[in-house]
């Protein structure tokens, strides 16, 4: 039976009463995409690129004894008929059996289990030999052909005892072992580029390639044709191997191709990396997984739809009618790039016509690849992460991240099994195919910028029959979760709704998801998470007043007032204006409901005099006349000052041709800054200086000799200029003789 919740309405309708009785805003912070998720920690679960969370696998680490407790890594991992697995190890070059529960070591030879016919290189409880086990294989006989590498590099061949079947002076490092379907087998070796065949026997060895590079690192024979990967230069070569002809098929940014695997359709997968990228980039915060708009139509929807409707569906964060929107809204897939530039470690796609495809990418160095259940899985360092990632429908999963080791170093698929092989600590862990019975996830820390009340949390989830999700929360003032101040987790409640967080007031809130299964085959799947926060109604402020008269010389008493203001809720805001003549306490409304944070006053409506103004910011738009805060600045004093200058004496001298006019000006509340005369209503006016040379007070005195008047009438025109350039005019007659 199939549910769908609308928790979403009753969410809505809670905040809406909110909303009505305490007039905030509430703000809904929502999780829903893989970088949202993965700021998150994470135990038993897993997040997919699309931004989805669900239960991870069933993982163990198998209990070994003390059988690793000189091994660093595990390098390379096969099995056999019977199921058995066999870990190849550095740096002593060990090779360790697991089965049954129980694991061995069988290469070298322990001294009590050696035979007289053992091969001469068997030791046991030697030193440290900083040999390692990179590659292994078996034979047409089902035995055991074991790459050592070395001071000196070799081939073994395990039966009832050790042998060595290759060796050459020139070849360190066998790097890979791959069979062809006659038997012959493979090598890959370094520090020369060599590519090795021998017989089914394992002799007769002869030199199928040699490459400028100086390791082959990984190598892989399909349809007769021989594809192998370098390092130094990252280039695939594909080698015929009884023409014994190369090309290269693609050349990586990377330097290093890492491992090689074929699909069921023969697509040439690539797992190509740079550990010297990948340590410029340790500072990466966590994985990328950037997904394209949409998703690819790969044909399976009514399967899709199908296993689907098997499970209980709740959307309390989305309504029916957004979710058809989501479903229907396909923007068009990206046409192909070309390979992404150099980062640390990318798988390439390489089909049957050379065409490649850049299908992932991560900043970490890349180690093994295998192909399981349609997916390609991924083991990287340095935090020891499991990637999977399908091809068909672009999707990439942190499947499982090793707190204690660093790298996954070897993957091995056995049945319905895989085998991480897991390094610096070397440890062995098995996944299985289905889900852990529980998973928890802790979220990022949610910011309110303020200290907020904590609504409800909304999930969109899937929850099959036999699972559900709990969640916890709680909150504080500081931005480190582990601070004492926290308070405690609330108490775990299953998720059938919308659910209330029940944190206190608090900046920061935090959830916790609890993921459960009682059926190993299905898992709750949450795509996105929504909280709900609302701050109570802060004041308003008035940050800033400014007065100045208007630039506009057409409006000489137009005074500008600028304000700006903030609101801590984001509030609509609305201002009055008042005024006042300094030195007096009552205020005279000036303006009111002003929408906006500018004002022109016309000063001619006021004598002049020194004035201030006082802004309110009210947010009564966005809150009930109950609730409605204000916040007030006034400004500093300004001077208003429409009159000009007065002349307030004033005399005429005449010494023989000269006249010498005397005046003294006086202005109110601006400083007197310029005297100007002409004579005779000549145009052009004369500027003079005070008596003490200086503009500076507001009252001056000035004495204007003018040279050289004819014998007559003459008429003197004084202009006096204030600093607010009131100007006032004034004439005097003289008489020459």
């Amino acid at each position: 039976m199939k549910n769908r919740f609308f928790a979403a309405v009753i969410v809505c309708f809670s905040l809406m009463m909110i909303s009505s009785s305490e007039g905030v805003n509430s703000v809904i912070t929502r999780h829903n995409s893989s970088t949202d998720f993965l700021k998150g920690e994470t135990e038993d679960i897993v997040i997919g690129s699309t931004g989805s969370m669900s239960l991870a696998p069933k993982t163990d680490v198998i209990d070994t004894g003390r059988a690793l407790d000189d091994v660093w890594s595990i390098l390379t991992m096969i099995t056999d008929a019977d199921g058995n697995v066999y870990l190849g190890t550095g740096p002593d070059a060990k090779v360790l059996r697991y089965a049954d529960g129980l694991i061995e070591q069988i290469y070298p030879v322990k001294a009590d289990d050696k035979s007289d016919n053992a091969a001469s290189d068997t030791r046991s409880g030697s030193a440290f030999q900083n040999e390692h086990v990179f590659a292994m294989a078996k034979d047409l006989a089902g035995r055991l052909l074991i790459g050592v590498s070395g001071q000196q590099g070799k081939l073994i061949r395990l039966a009832d005892t050790p042998e060595v079947v290759f060796e050459d002076e020139s070849v360190q490092y066998i790097f890979a072992i791959a069979l062809d379907d006659e038997n012959n087998v493979y090598l890959a070796t370094g520090p020369n580029g060599r590519i090795y065949r021998l017989n089914a026997f394992c002799q007769n060895p002869e030199i199928i390639y040699e490459a400028r590079d100086k390791n082959i690192l990984s190598l892989l024979v399909k349809d007769g044709i021989i594809y192998a990967g370098s390092d130094e230069r990252g280039l695939i070569y594909k080698i015929d191997p009884e023409t014994k002809r190369a090309g290269v098929l693609f050349d990586a940014e990377q330097n290093e191709i890492a491992s090689l695997l074929v699909d069921e359709e023969g697509n040439l997968y690539a797992a190509a990396t740079s550990a010297a990228a990948a340590i410029l980039q340790l500072k990466a915060s966590g994985p990328v997984m950037k997904d394209a708009p949409g998703r690819p139509d790969n044909g399976d929807e009514e399967e899709q739809e199908s296993s689907s409707a098997a499970v209980s569906s709740m959307n309390t964060a989305n309504g029916d009618d957004q979710e058809q929107e989501k479903e229907e809204e396909k923007p068009e897939r990206p046409a192909p790039v070309p390979p992404a530039a150099k980062v640390a470690g990318h798988i390439y796609k390489i089909d049957a016509n050379g065409f490649v495809t850049d299908v992932f990418a991560e900043m970490a160095v890349f180690y093994s690849l295998e192909n399981f259940d349609g997916k390609l899985w991924l083991g990287t360092g340095n935090k020891a992460q499991l990637f999977t990632i399908d091809p068909a429908i672009e999707e990439k999963t942190v499947l499982y991240e090793d707190k204690t080791s660093s790298q996954v170093t070897s993957l091995l698929t056995v049945g319905d099994v895989l085998y991480l092989g897991l390094s610096n600590p070397a440890r062995l862990v098995r996944m299985e195919k289905g889900f852990t019975a529980e998973g928890v996830y802790e979220s990022d820390l949610i910011d309110a910028a303020q200290p907020a009340r904590w609504g409800k949390l909304q999930l969109e989830a899937d929850i099959p029959e036999g699972c559900e999700i709990l969640m916890a929360s709680r909150s504080g003032n500081v931005k480190e979760p582990n601070d004492a101040t926290f308070s405690d987790w609330t108490d775990d409640a299953a998720i059938t709704q919308a659910t209330d967080l029940n944190c206190p007031l608090g900046r920061f809130c935090q959830y916790r998801l609890t993921l459960k299964t009682s059926d190993p085959a299905l898992s709750p799947t949450v795509r996105e998470v929504a909280a709900a926060s609302v701050i109570p109604n802060l004041a308003p402020k008035v940050v800033a007043i400014k007065i100045q008269r208007s630039r506009d010389k057409k409006n000489p008493f137009v005074y500008d007032i600028g304000l700006a203001a903030s609101d801590e809720n984001n509030d609509v805001l609305e201002f009055t204006l008042e005024f006042r003549k300094l030195g007096r306490s009552g205020w005279i409304p000036l303006e009111e409901e002003l929408d906006k944070p500018r004002f022109e006053w016309d000063s001619r409506t006021i004598e002049d005099g020194r004035y201030e103004v006082r802004a309110t910011a009210n947010d009564r738009k966005s809150n009930t006349a109950a609730t409605t805060l204000t916040g007030s600045r006034i400004s500093d004093p300004v001077v208003i000052d429409n009159t000009a200058p007065e002349i307030t004496a004033s005399g005429v001298k005449l010494i023989d041709k000269t006249a010498q006019l005397l005046l003294s000006v006086e202005d109110a509340y601006t400083i007197v800054s310029k005297v100007e005369y002409t004579v005779d209503s000549n145009d052009k006016w004369i500027g003079t200086l005070p008596d003490d040379l200086v503009y500076d007070t507001l009252t001056e005195t000035f004495t204007i000799e003018i040279d050289d008047l004819k014998p007559g009438e003459h008429v003197i025109a004084v202009a006096v200029s204030d600093d607010l350039e009131n100007t006032r005019y004034k004439t005097f007659e003289v008489t020459i003789p």
